[in-house]
């Protein structure tokens, strides 16, 4: 009878050491899924989103609901394949956000939009002028050459800050030969324009236009300046045939 007795000890033993220790284990299981969780709840995406390796996944543009904001998908996609050919080419200093212009929306509507990447958030989401030379209230032509007076799309990496006439301004260099590399030459900068207000669509139907610059809102220029000055990602996009013909970087 010891025989069985002590086996029996030996597994009531066992089960009361595991039963001791199910409140730790399912401890460690809800704080897991709570950590995990906390992220999609502070900023509005899902589970399934995810940043690998500086990679922008296209889950992004569902989690924070890009599309109910007017960015269309297109243009989040095209955005993302570029962001993803800089930063493997070491050409993206600032990689925690990136920058679009989405130029198939009219002007009227708020079609800048600049996402942290790496929490996950929409920092602005406001109005952006397009060129004199590239239509009113869409802009439907583009050009690389100066005193065109038009927007020039494609890939730009930001670079450093200045005051200048229009007050902060950012330097942009546009990096796709033959379509925005001209963008230095002919002073396409980032500022702040009193023309792209609420004010003035109110009076005119749709925002005033720049020379060529991406001009946004004065009270707005310079703390979207400072978030994505120094070498981040920015795109401007417009549905145009030659471009996406053209572009070298979404072709690859």
């Amino acid at each position: 009878m010891k025989n069985p007795l002590k086996k029996a000890n030996v597994f009531f033993s066992s089960v009361l050491i595991f039963m001791l220790h199910l409140p730790f284990v399912f401890a460690n299981t809800n704080s897991t899924e709570r950590s995990a969780g906390s992220v999609g709840a502070g900023f509005g995406m899902s589970s399934n989103t995810k940043i690998e390796s500086g990679t922008v996944s296209v889950a992004l543009y569902d989690s924070l609901r890009l599309n109910n904001l007017g960015l269309s998908e297109e243009a989040f996609r095209y955005a993302v394949k570029g962001y993803d050919y800089l930063k493997e080419r070491g050409m993206i200093m600032n990689d925690h956000v990136i920058s679009i212009v989405d130029f198939t929306k009219p002007s009227y509507e708020k079609r800048l939009f600049v996402i942290d990447i790496e929490r996950c958030q929409v920092l602005f989401n406001t109005y952006v002028a397009h060129g004199q030379g590239s239509g009113k209230e869409f802009a439907n032509s583009f050009s690389n050459k100066p005193e065109s007076f038009q927007s020039s799309l494609g890939f730009y990496l930001t670079s450093d800050t200045y005051n200048g006439k229009n007050g902060y301004s950012l330097h942009l260099n546009g990096v796709e030969k033959g379509i925005n590399d001209k963008a230095d030459e002919r002073a396409i900068v980032m500022h702040g324009a009193p023309y792209v207000s609420e004010n003035f669509i109110r009076i005119q139907g749709y925002l005033g236009r720049s020379w060529g610059c991406p001009a946004v809102p004065e009270k707005l220029n310079k703390p979207i300046i400072e978030k994505i000055k120094n070498g981040s990602c920015l795109f401007i996009y417009g549905k145009n045939k030659q471009y996406l013909r053209h572009s070298r970087i979404l072709n690859s």
